[in-house]
């Protein structure tokens, strides 16, 4: 393309890192929607149920700001979303012990249960997706860390 508008600082599309993470974001999402479709869940949903069983489980208190913060999800969203968790039986909120203002956030046995298969079908989803990578997904994994380090 010979042309005199230089509105893009790159020759080629694929030399966009923004525009190659979004392409690779949104083919993996529509993946993983797939997934988590055999349990009824939207992937919002299963991050927050995800990382409640993974927080419960390295024995931390969960609360909606935790999990606000350990998901990167701002705390309006995560509050829509445990809301509909609730709705559908898989979390219950309960008052906090010594805040009065927070809740805690406990996942119930069949929220436990459906999260337990949903971890396992979404892990096999990765190593499939992650696996052209070869060797180099740990290497990806240190530079998005890196990244998400960069606010």
């Amino acid at each position: 393309m010979n042309t005199k508008d230089n509105t893009f600082s790159v020759e080629k599309a694929e030399d966009s890192s923004g525009f190659l993470l979004w392409q690779v974001t949104n083919l993996w999402q529509r993946e993983i929607k797939k997934v988590l479709e055999q349990f009824n869940l939207t992937h919002p949903q299963f991050v927050l149920m995800a990382s409640i069983h993974w927080l419960t489980l390295h024995q931390q208190e969960v609360t909606q700001i935790v999990l606000s913060n350990h998901t990167k999800i701002d705390p309006m969203t995560t509050s829509t979303v445990l809301r509909t968790l609730q709705k559908k039986g898989f979390v219950n909120r309960e008052e906090h012990l010594t805040d009065t203002r927070a809740k805690t956030v406990v996942l119930t046995e069949n929220g436990k249960e459906t999260v337990k298969k949903a971890v396992v079908a979404v892990e096999q989803f990765d190593i499939r997706f992650f696996s052209k990578l070869g060797n180099e997904t740990k290497e990806l994994n240190k530079h998005l860390i890196h990244l998400l380090d960069k606010k």
